[in-house]
């Protein structure tokens, strides 16, 4: 069977890290092909939904890398939710209710005190023609619900394995508002039907609308996907993620310096039973995907996890892979030697920019002993310069003045940087030049 994936996001706001895991998964289930991915904006909440948002999403994929063959808007297809909604109170699946939020919630409490699950009593069926049209007449406008057949609904869940759910425990869901407007779960039934879409990939959050969903399709007629409900994140702490503890937007990410890889190369396996590793490349982690290896425990959230990837993705970028991203940061003079000598000491690749400014902009050296740096401007031996240039300088400063280690070498990086670490003086030096070098050892003068 062909895999067709949707990925539904709600576009009222910036995508976290909960909707990207999302993404992702539905993108490496679908093998990466954008064919067999949908985007489907859940914008029935008018109120809410912004344009921002919409292009915010798209922006936020594609930095990810993920494509998508087909693109849809709830808010354009309410024919088809109309259409359904006719056929289901046509078949008596679907039935007016005019109770207030304060009755409803005086019959729950009711039910709890009792002992009893605290779900709709159905009171709303037994309403005549006549009592529907006085309560009208006061006023009052029906909300919709839609009326679970008796009985267990079972399903094979990817993740969670057998699920079983007795339909007299849960209530009878409102999938219509009063004002005529449709909630979440008959739409994005509707839309799964008619896209065809295969896989329904989710936070375990929906479990519950998944067993009254099951009836939804049934009862419409088409094909019930596989589900698959993942355990939803926690922050690092092992809290319920807020901004405080690592939700995350992906623009939040991007400045950050976070790569692409790392986000997908965490999400991919956070939580399953493989090992979390930087990949070249998205197709390392399509080839072994399965849903079946993740676990049914809340997996920890960690952002320095992601700069852990991120890191260790940069170290093994090649000048090729960083040339114009290089450019873009104002990088103008960068090549291959100059990527080559500051790549171990940057965490992102926009780290370099201030090793860019240290070796070509003008700065401020710190000249802890100008007498000392004066004699070692005069060994510094003419160019043309190599990685065995500062070896051989080192070497006759120390025999001229007799210093050692931290004594001999730390005087001349600060001179030269400005600071008391960074990348090796020796692939530094030559990036330098020695007319830029002497400028800089001269700093007291």
């Amino acid at each position: 069977m062909s895999v067709r994936v949707r990925f539904a996001p709600s576009p009222t706001g910036a995508l976290h890290m909960g909707n990207i895991r999302l993404a992702v998964i539905n993108f490496l289930l679908a093998g990466g092909d954008p064919g067999r991915f949908v985007l489907r904006y859940d914008d029935t909440d008018q109120e809410r939904s912004r344009p921002e948002f919409i292009e915010g999403i798209a922006r936020d994929l594609r930095w990810l890398g993920i494509e998508w063959g087909q693109e849809f808007f709830q808010s354009r297809r309410l024919d088809l939710y109309v259409q359904a909604r006719d056929r289901l109170i046509a078949d008596g699946r679907l039935y007016p209710c005019y109770e207030t939020p304060e009755e409803l919630e005086y019959m729950r409490n009711r039910q709890r005190a009792r002992g009893l699950p605290p779900v709709y009593d159905r009171s709303a069926l037994a309403l005549t023609s006549e009592q529907k049209e006085t309560l009208e007449q006061q006023g009052r406008r029906p909300h919709w619900r839609f009326r679970l057949d008796p009985g267990e609904i079972r399903w094979t869940d990817l993740v969670r394995g057998e699920c079983v759910y007795n339909a007299a425990h849960l209530a009878d869901p409102v999938v219509i508002r009063e004002d005529g407007s449709f909630l979440y779960l008959l739409p994005s039934v509707v839309d799964d039907v008619a896209m065809g879409i295969t896989h329904v990939v989710r936070g375990e959050d929906h479990v519950t609308n998944t067993a009254v969903q099951i009836q939804m399709f049934q009862a419409l007629g088409g094909n019930l996907p596989a589900f698959a409900h993942l355990p939803l994140l926690v922050g690092a702490d092992g809290h319920k993620l807020s901004k405080r503890s690592g939700s995350l937007s992906v623009a939040e990410l991007r400045d950050k310096g976070v790569e692409p890889l790392a986000v997908h190369a965490l999400l991919a396996r956070l939580g399953s039973s493989e090992a979390v590793e930087p990949v070249q490349d998205v197709q390392g982690l399509i080839q072994d995907f399965d849903l079946g290896r993740f676990g049914r425990g809340a997996p920890r959230l960690d952002e320095a996890d992601l700069m852990r990837l991120t890191e260790k993705l940069v170290h093994g970028m090649g000048w090729d892979q960083v040339a114009q991203r290089l450019r873009s940061l104002g990088c103008d003079l960068a090549d291959e030697s100059f990527w080559l000598a500051v790549r171990p000491n940057v965490q992102t690749v926009a780290d370099t920019l201030p090793w860019y400014r240290i070796l070509h902009g003008p700065m401020v050296p710190v000249c802890e002993d100008a007498a000392f740096l004066t004699e070692a401007a005069s060994l510094l031996p003419p160019e043309p310069w190599d990685e065995q240039t500062w070896k051989q300088w080192t070497g006759a400063v120390s025999t001229h003045t007799g210093r050692k280690g931290k004594a001999l070498f730390m005087p001349l990086r600060l001179a030269l940087t400005g600071l008391d670490h960074g990348p090796e003086l020796k692939v530094l030096l030559p990036l330098l030049g020695r007319g830029r070098v002497l400028q800089r050892l001269g700093c007291a003068a």
